[in-house]
């Protein structure tokens, strides 16, 4: 038994192929020659998407059950994206590994906070003294990854601000670094940006705070974003709910918000490397890849960067494969080229995961 994928194979940005085969669930460009059962999909083919910021197995609430969790890995495959970065849960869902019908995923632990500075229930809550032992921690029960909050509001000062000193960080990034993970952290503001670059961290989640002083500096050192920017639509529905009590701070999101699109069409002509993630599970809907790839065009990335952000370059940053011939035959394939107008991606003609036809 074989699947045939017929069509305009897009294995690489310039590199298109006629066709695909899956054998034993694998990619090859080699006709098999013993294939008797063939089933044949026709379309453009793109390597399974990458949402490299999303929380599957928690919602605003916190942890979720094995139901709940297999409930938005569902959502994620039927909307083409089949790789995912976990970027932190406190719920187990190792399990997911084991179904061959689930997308695959690379896990930051759970969150690292500082006490009363994050969401409730969804981080570990602790003080600059334990972060290198809780960066520890996460890096052997992640996936090579850790994450952590580098700002929340601070209710004494009624604004964003810095959750960590410099000290902290830099020994808990060494910390993670030898043990062989990246380290990924959540920012909205511009403070905590230069101290996290500085000491090495590998990523910086939502980078709404990136300003003329540190697009440089996450340029050169190469340190990578990924702009959520439709979790950043949501800033001025916070910002509304809490302008009565904390108004610097909705002051603030509106800002962050207001330059959002400047502030990733800059850090992309910079050369910062960008990434889609939509940081779904908390209080957004899984399944919004498509959508994200649509912002970042709106931002002004050049479309076909705005699709390498989701599918080539972004599984190259994570270390997966994409269509080279013996990868897992994970693929979305579509009635149009998405190249022309990236909104096809919300449409997927068929999903194939793990060399099946899922959806």
């Amino acid at each position: 038994m074989a699947l045939r994928v017929k069509g305009r194979i897009l294995v690489g940005p310039e590199d298109v192929r006629d066709e695909l085969w899956v054998v034993g669930g694998r990619i090859t460009y080699d006709r098999p020659s013993l294939a008797r059962d063939v089933r044949t999909v026709e379309g453009w083919a793109l390597p399974g998407l990458v949402d490299a910021h999303c929380h599957v197995g928690l919602d605003r609430h916190g942890a979720v059950d094995a139901a709940t969790s297999e409930k938005q890995a569902i959502e994620d495959r039927e909307a083409g994206a089949l790789l995912l970065r976990d970027a932190g849960s406190p719920a187990d869902t190792r399990w997911i590994d084991d179904r061959a019908d689930l997308p695959k995923i690379i896990r930051a632990g759970r969150h690292i906070a500082r006490t009363r500075r994050y969401i409730r229930n969804y981080a570990h809550e602790i003080e600059p003294e334990d972060l290198v032992a809780y960066v520890a921690g996460e890096a052997k029960r992640g996936d090579g990854w850790v994450k952590l909050v580098g700002d929340w509001i601070d209710r004494e000062a009624g604004d964003l601000t810095p959750c960590w000193p410099r000290g902290a960080v830099e020994a808990a990034i060494a910390e993670a670094h030898r043990l062989g993970a990246r380290v990924t952290a959540h920012c909205f503001a511009e403070d905590s940006l230069r101290d996290l670059v500085e000491a090495g961290i590998d990523c910086v989640e939502h980078a709404t705070g990136l300003t003329e002083e540190t697009i440089p500096l996450f340029a050169e050192r190469g340190v990578a974003i990924v702009p959520t920017l439709v979790n950043i639509a949501t800033f001025p529905r916070l910002a509304a709910g809490g302008e009565a009590r904390y108004p610097r701070w909705s002051a603030h999101m509106n800002r962050l918000h207001a330059r959002r699109y400047d502030t990733v069409r800059a850090a992309y002509d910079a050369g910062i490397p960008v990434f889609t993630g939509t940081d779904a599970g908390g209080g957004l809907a899984h399944g919004l890849v498509g959508a994200e790839v649509a912002e970042l065009v709106t931002a002004g990335l050049p479309p076909l960067a705005a699709l390498s952000a989701a599918t080539w370059s972004a599984r190259a940053w994570l270390g997966r494969p994409a269509l080279e011939e013996g990868a897992p035959a994970d693929l979305v394939v579509y009635e149009e080229d998405p190249r022309a107008d990236v909104r096809t991606l919300t449409s997927p003609r068929r999903i194939v995961l793990n060399g099946r036809v899922v959806a």
